[in-house]
This record gives C-alpha cells, sequence and structure tokens, in this order.
C-alpha cells in the first residue's frame, strides 16, 4: 500500500508539468532527486519558464508535502512590507500596527516557503534571511523574542545572481546557502 501510495503522490505532483522531451524528463529526475533532502533549493530562470510548477513539485514530493507550503513573492510586495509579511511584527511595532501579525515563515513552520524573485530582495532583507537559514530563527519586527523554525526555504528568480553578486547586488553568502 505504501508503495502504491508513493506513486499516486508523485503522479499528482507533476500533474501540471508536461514532459515529452529529454531536457524535461531531466528536470523531472531533479526534483524527484532534490525533493528527497531538506536542503534550500534555488530554482533559475526565465519569467514563464514555470519555476513555481517546479517549486511545488519538489515540495510535494518532499517529506514535508502534508505540511504547509507558504508562497511569497517578493516582487510583487512593496519593499517597506516585505519584512513584516515573512516575519511578522509585535503590536506597536510601526504606524498601523494595531495587533501582532504573525509571519510567512512562522506559518510555514514544519514546512516549506517558496521566495518567489528573491533576486529582487533588497541587501537588508538578505541578511535576515541568512539568519533563518543558518540559525533557523528569526525575530518579529519590533519584537525582541527569538522565533525558531524548521522550514524548507525553496526560492527562485530570474536574475543572474553570479552577476548581482559579482556587482554587489546580492550577498555571496546567501547565494551559496
Amino acid at each position: 500500500k505504501e508503495g502504491l501510495k508513493e506513486q499516486l503522490d508523485e503522479q499528482d505532483a507533476f500533474q501540471k508539468m508536461i514532459a515529452n522531451s529529454p531536457k524535461m524528463i531531466k528536470v523531472i529526475n531533479t526534483i524527484k532527486q532534490v525533493a528527497k533532502s531538506n536542503a534550500t533549493v534555488l530554482i533559475n530562470g526565465e519569467s514563464g519558464t514555470g519555476k513555481e510548477l517546479v517549486a511545488e513539485s519538489i515540495y510535494r514530493c518532499s517529506k514535508r508535502m502534508n505540511k504547509p507550503f507558504i508562497k511569497v513573492n517578493l516582487a510583487a510586495l512593496p519593499s517597506e512590507i516585505i519584512e513584516s509579511e515573512l516575519f511578522g511584527h509585535e503590536r506597536g511595532a510601526f504606524t498601523g500596527a494595531h495587533q501582532r501579525k504573525i509571519g510567512k515563515f512562522e506559518l510555514a513552520n514544519g514546512g516549506t516557503i517558496f521566495l518567489d524573485e528573491i533576486g529582487d530582495m533588497e541587501m537588508s532583507l538578505q541578511a535576515k534571511i541568512l539568519r533563518v537559514i543558518q540559525q533557523k530563527e528569526f525575530e518579529r519586527v519590533g519584537g525582541n523574542e527569538t522565533i525558531k523554525t524548521d522550514v524548507r526555504i525553496i526560492s527562485a528568480t530570474n536574475v543572474n545572481l553570479k552577476e548581482a553578486v559579482a556587482n554587489r547586488d546580492f550577498r555571496e553568502d546567501l547565494y551559496y546557502r
């Protein structure tokens, strides 16, 4: 029964993908391999190439598939609120913060967070993402309590991050994590 369930889960993971070419078969095989680990993943590709579908497939083939899968499109959020969206905030942390807000990393605890368009993220926020990867902890905006998290990070970008690192637009240590 367990083998049949895994086959059905795997079929479901790839239901939105069309894979007849050898290159797409290679992509699917890579997804299956990456999904087995808890490693942080970077998906790089042009706009419209299906990076989000790849992220969803990695999640659905992983051991975390029954846990939360939280998607955040960083390019769609104003830079002033990204930190609050990702890490949450405490009541009174800034004008308009009338109550505590739980952030996406806290909501994704035990599961997976997909950070789309990570190449557009500001340097100050990159340092905070690095802390989550390395120490598995963060603080809400305006808070002083350290919150532990167990989250797998899958990120995507259409930016050439090697060039961004060379231009000092993206942190080298974050790129290699």
